[in-house]
């Protein structure tokens, strides 16, 4: 698995964990381990360059949900899929093509982050002042032709709490 190095704030308990993933199977289990932990209402935001691996770690996160990896796709021009056959919905959000956060505001975007299911939001630096004040981050980056760099932190109380859950089974 993912070599894992969690880093501490002095006080603050902690504040962010680190992992390499050195394949696609690697990445799709850290989602897995995510999934085992989420909850409804949980928001998951995802950074990164093309090619990093947010779609990757999405389908491990949407397996361990009770969804086909194979269902979770991205979407030339469709912001947003709901997979709603799982252990609670799953809405997975890929940004890359919107242009303003307006975009996303005329899709209703709050009855998903603040819903009866769990978000997935692939390019969420795309939501620049609507980014939710509560949500697990994660920055992936590419080492290397098969590793990828994660760095999971988090906003808000129950993303905290997530992150420690995370940390815990990793």
């Amino acid at each position: 698995m993912a070599k894992k190095k969690i880093l501490k704030k002095k006080d603050s308990g902690i504040s962010k964990i680190r992992l390499v993933s050195s394949s696609v199977k690697d990445t799709l289990k850290i989602g897995r381990v995510i999934a085992g932990s989420l909850s409804k209402g949980d928001i998951i935001c995802l950074f990164g360059d093309l090619g990093s691996g947010k779609t990757v770690l999405t389908k491990g996160i949407a397996h361990g949900l009770g969804i086909r990896a194979e269902e979770i796709i991205s979407p030339t021009f469709v912001l947003i899929q709901r997979h709603l056959q799982s252990k609670f919905p799953v809405y997975h959000f890929d940004l890359y093509r919107m242009e303003k956060p307006k975009d996303i505001i005329n899709l209703g975007y709050e009855e998903y982050f603040f819903g009866d299911g769990v978000s997935v939001i692939e390019w969420a630096e795309r939501l620049k002042y609507l980014l939710p004040k509560d949500y697990l981050r994660v920055k992936l980056q590419v080492k290397g032709k098969d590793k990828r760099l994660l760095e999971f932190s988090a906003s808000g109380i129950r993303h905290k709490e997530l992150l420690q859950l995370i940390k815990e089974k990793l």
